[in-house]
């Protein structure tokens, strides 16, 4: 099984970020759905191997809105306590991404999916749409809806944010 070694070796990154984002910045989440996904991958390396990636996103995209249907609770640390920086510079930066994931975790789950999918994993709307199972024109919507969201709870830094 070396391929999935190889593959979790050059991917995890990625696949951690997209569910990082998919928790809403939850990274003890985050962590434990990649590792659910990833020892599912496992047992069914041979199956999908041939588009271990996308069977990845859409997996994660899954548990992350299966997990928050389990389970009605509040996370452990809320961003509302967290210190913002006074200075400006570099550290601006994670400033405003965090805002962005502040944003996102304001978002339902599946409008949230769509934007991480076509944004920050930079799938089209026809990838997204196979990844997450929907159609075509729900892709669009939630990805219209979606961002008209992020603008009202971000303002302009929204439209500035790399």
């Amino acid at each position: 099984m070396q391929d999935f070694e190889d593959f979790v070796a050059l991917r995890s990154q990625a696949l951690l970020r997209t569910a990082y984002l998919l928790c809403g910045g939850d990274k003890g989440a985050a962590e434990d759905i990649l590792q659910d996904v990833l020892m599912g991958m496992y047992g069914k390396w041979r199956r999908i191997k041939t588009s271990p990636e996308a069977y990845a996103r859409k997996a994660l995209a899954n548990t992350a809105a299966n997990r928050w249907r389990r389970r009605s609770r509040k996370p452990e640390a809320p961003f509302e306590q967290a210190v913002t920086p006074t200075t400006t510079g570099h550290e601006q930066q994670v400033v405003d991404a965090d805002s962005v994931v502040r944003a996102l975790a304001q978002l339902p789950n599946k409008m949230r999916a769509v934007l991480v999918l076509r944004f920050f994993d930079d799938l089209s709307e026809a990838d997204t749409a196979r990844t997450l199972g929907c159609g075509l024109g729900t892709v669009k919507s939630q990805t219209s809806r979606g961002l008209a969201r992020m603008r009202e709870l971000m303002g302009e830094q929204v439209l500035t944010w790399n």
